[in-house]
């Protein structure tokens, strides 16, 4: 099986196990594919990130918006850019800041949209304008074969079962997509150097485990907290 299927699978049940809401299960594939631009057969990817982000930056200027959204998005591009494959973005400290700036990109674009009052007329002018995000970042992260099913079953379920979304689930979805490819390198004989640039030793598959292994029990506290307070909330209103 191609690597861009396996951490689709992985990162698509792993958002299943935390997630309920198709913006967040959008961003955790998206999360789960993107650190790969890190590869050389990716570069026309990185090139593009970068060349976009200069003409928004170059467009917003004159227009006097937000230019630091051309700024993120260069940045994003440069980092995969500078980075070996399965090195600095593969990292913990890689996730974190991609997470960062992919948070703002999104938060960014999504004011923008807003602000710019173009979306009127749609009856949901919040999930078009984090719809049209969500699809741009997805051009540069999920694979050209996968990429149109994806868009069309994302548009499907944010349209068909609008849900809400804020900027946590946001954060965390992108945060747990990221992770999740990282955790299935690990599996791979070259393993990750999971601490760079602090510490330059590669880990493998005990890591790997230990990862999941938080991860599941996350998801069980998530869950027993939560049907905690429902099973709360039913009780008083019997």
């Amino acid at each position: 099986m191609s690597d861009y299927k396996i951490h689709s699978i992985v990162a698509l049940v792993l958002a299943l196990l935390f997630f309920q809401n198709p913006i967040a299960i959008a961003l955790t594939l998206i999360g789960g594919n993107i650190p790969d631009n890190d590869h050389k057969i990716k570069m026309d990817n990185v090139y593009r990130l970068i060349i976009i982000g200069l003409l928004i930056f170059i467009a917003f200027y004159i227009l006097k918006l937000p230019y630091s959204l051309g700024i993120l998005i260069c940045l994003l591009g440069l980092i995969f850019y500078f980075s070996s494959h399965r090195g600095f973005t593969h990292s913990i400290f890689g996730i974190s800041l991609i997470t960062i700036i992919l948070f703002f990109i999104i938060k960014l674009g999504y004011n923008i949209i807003l602000k710019l009052n173009i979306l009127n007329s749609f009856s949901y002018v919040n999930l078009v304008s984090i719809s049209i995000c969500i699809i741009f970042i997805s051009l540069f992260s999920i694979n050209k074969k996968l990429l149109p099913l994806f868009i069309i079953l994302f548009l499907l379920a944010v349209f068909l079962y609008p849900a809400s979304f804020n900027e946590l689930l946001i954060f965390s979805s992108i945060f747990l997509g990221l992770l999740s490819h990282s955790i299935v390198d690990l599996f791979s004989p070259a393993g990750v150097k999971l601490f760079l640039p602090l510490y330059n030793k590669k880990f493998h598959k005990k890591m790997a485990t230990v990862l999941l292994i938080i991860l599941i029990l996350t998801a069980i506290v998530k869950y027993g907290v939560y049907f905690h307070y429902f099973n709360i909330g039913f009780l008083h209103r019997i």
